[in-house]
């Protein structure tokens, strides 16, 4: 985990976590004001909790006044002020001609902890909230994240299909490119290269897997996609042009293949999304720093949180299972 106030991905991440943030919640034991379906905590309020001059608070609020918004804070006038006013009055002693009035949701305040540098409170709160993000995903994950990719309703399934395309490229470097049997991983590492610029070694050394590990059950739903999409492609042309001539392929034929093909415009975009959902989820749930993908760095969406973590994240094990009991049926009734 990166240094809170000077991350703006990592506070992202963490924002993004609905889990976490329900959890940090509880911690802290403070709801705030209940108003549109929503705990709210004026600049006084927050002030208070952080133990800052409500000044400190305005300040932040002016330098990263997109972020805090993005993530909850909000002004109210007209209508909902009055309506606030006369539900809260007693509480926040806002003066009758305030025409607006700034409010914090929970998000917004935890945002505000994680960037003030003044308060020993938000110092001693951004060391919990990490502390509860990591056991966060440890728990939804049993302690360990090397498969947080299977996770993903999704993933079986496109496992699944990915292995057929991946047969469609073995075939084609077996029965048309004339090279010994390095040439499997040779041009798999090309493809993992033209992707994600990594080769297989590069990659595990990254995930810290074993030499016994495959470094394809460990990739998310998206790489997977566009790795069948190169493989389905590649053999296709690899045959198309094996037949033109008449012959076996020689490598730099090959090569010339592979080179179009990653160059082409319409894999531009599935390599760039490909790129940023594997750097991104990887330094946050894996803790694994992709060098070369640097400048893809994102924040992880709400809906990755869920898909991995959150309610539409599946037991795999179960997920396998219940396949496996598809796939006795349909071969019994061959």
């Amino acid at each position: 985990m990166k240094d809170l106030p000077s991350s703006d991905i990592e506070r992202q991440n963490i924002l993004n976590n609905k889990l976490a943030i329900t959890r940090i919640q509880e911690y802290i034991g403070i709801s705030g004001m209940m108003f549109n379906e929503e705990y709210r905590f004026t600049k006084k309020m927050v002030a208070d909790f952080y133990e800052v001059d409500i000044r400190n608070v305005e300040r932040y609020l002016e330098k990263f006044s997109d972020e805090l918004k993005h993530n909850g804070y909000t002004l109210i006038k007209g209508k909902k002020l009055k309506d606030f006013k006369l539900q809260f009055a007693p509480v926040i002693n806002v003066g009758s001609k305030t025409t607006q009035l700034g409010l914090f949701n929970f998000r917004a305040f935890i945002n505000l902890g994680m960037l003030l540098s003044e308060s020993e409170n938000a110092r001693l709160l951004r060391s919990k909230i990490l502390d509860i993000v990591i056991e966060t995903i440890n728990e939804r994950t049993g302690g360990g994240t090397k498969y947080i990719n299977r996770k993903d309703p999704q993933y079986l399934t496109t496992a699944i299909r990915e292995s057929k395309y991946r047969k469609e490229f073995t075939s084609a470097l077996s029965r048309y490119v004339n090279m010994g049997d390095a040439k499997y991983s040779f041009y798999t590492d090309k493809i993992y290269q033209s992707i994600f610029n990594e080769n297989a070694k590069e990659y595990k050394e990254i995930l810290k897997l074993e030499a016994k590990d495959n470094a394809r059950d460990t990739m998310y739903t998206e790489v997977l996609n566009i790795i069948a999409s190169f493989e389905t492609g590649i053999a296709f042309e690899i045959k198309n042009k094996s037949d033109q001539l008449g012959r076996l392929l020689e490598p730099d034929e090959v090569n010339v293949i592979f080179k179009n093909i990653a160059e082409h415009p319409l894999q531009k975009p599935h390599i760039e999304d490909a790129r940023i959902k594997m750097a991104s989820r990887d330094l946050h749930f894996r803790d694994a720093f992709h060098q070369k993908l640097e400048n893809y760095i994102q924040s992880v969406s709400p809906a990755d949180f869920e898909r991995f973590l959150g309610s539409q994240s599946v037991d795999f094990d179960k997920q396998l299972k219940e396949a496996e009991d598809v796939f006795k049926r349909l071969k019994d009734s061959e």
